[in-house]
C-alpha cells in the first residue's frame, strides 16, 4: 500500500515568529544603537542601521515560513515586499522626514485600495487572508475589507499627527506602544462580526488573524 505524504504541522509559535520576529529585531537593533546622548541625527542613523537589520530579517522569516510550514501567505510576500521596497527608501534617503512619512504613506495606500474594493463589492482582503478566516461569507468579507480600509485611515491621520506633536525618539516609541496595541484591540473586536458571517473558531485560532506590521 502506497504511503500518503506527511503533511507539515501547523505552528503557532512559527507562525508568530515569521510575523513578529523581524519587528522585534528591528526595535533590538535600534535600542542598541540608539545613542546614550538624545540626538536627530544619531536617532536616524539607528532607525537607518535596524532597518537593514529588518529587511535581513523579514528575508529570512520568508525563507524560513517557507522551510518549516510549506508556503508563503500572500500577506506575508505583500508584507516583506514593503519591507524591502520602503526599507532601502529608508536606507538610501537617511531622511527622517521621509522615515516619519512612510507609515502614512503605506496606511493611506491600504486604506484607500480596500474602500475603492468595498465600494466595488471586491473585498481585497480577502486574497490576502482567505487561510485566515475559514468558512467566513462574502459578506463578512465586504464588511472586514470596509473596517480594515477606515481604521487605516484613521491610523494614517494619527501617525501625521503624533509627528507634529512629538519629538522623533517619542514617535518611534509610539509606533510600539500606540500603534502595535491599537492594531490588536482593532483585531479583537472583529471577532464578533466574523464569528457571526461563518467564521471557523478553529480557523481563526491556526493561522495568523492580524496584517504584520511593517516598520
Amino acid at each position: 500500500m502506497a504511503e500518503t505524504p506527511t503533511k507539515k504541522p501547523k505552528s503557532g509559535w512559527i507562525n508568530v515568529l515569521v510575523d513578529y520576529g523581524p519587528l522585534l529585531v528591528f526595535f533590538l537593533t535600534y535600542r542598541y544603537l540608539k545613542p546614550d546622548e538624545a540626538s536627530i541625527a544619531g536617532e536616524v542613523g539607528a532607525v537607518v542601521g535596524s532597518t537593514g537589520a529588518f529587511v535581513v530579517a523579514a528575508l529570512i522569516a520568508l525563507i524560513v515560513s517557507r522551510w518549516r510550514l510549506g508556503k508563503v501567505s500572500p500577506m506575508l510576500w505583500l508584507s516583506t515586499a514593503l519591507i524591502v521596497v520602503f526599507g532601502g527608501i529608508t536606507m538610501w534617503t537617511g531622511d527622517e522626514r521621509v522615515i516619519q512619512a512612510k507609515p502614512t504613506v503605506i496606511y493611506l495606500v491600504f486604506g484607500v485600495l480596500l474602500l475603492i474594493g468595498w465600494l466595488r463589492g471586491v473585498a481585497l482582503l480577502k486574497i490576502l487572508l482567505e487561510a485566515a478566516f475559514e468558512g467566513l461569507d462574502d459578506t463578512g468579507w465586504l464588511k472586514l475589507s470596509r473596517n480594515w480600509g477606515v481604521f487605516f485611515l484613521v491610523l494614517a491621520a494619527l501617525n501625521e499627527g503624533l509627528v507634529w506633536y512629538l519629538d522623533f525618539g517619542d514617535w518611534l516609541a509610539a509606533k510600539l506602544w500606540v500603534f502595535l496595541p491599537l492594531t490588536f484591540l482593532f483585531t479583537f473586536t472583529q471577532l464578533p462580526m466574523l464569528l457571526r458571517h461563518g467564521l471557523s473558531a478553529e480557523g481563526a485560532k491556526e493561522e495568523e488573524t492580524t496584517p504584520p506590521p511593517t516598520s
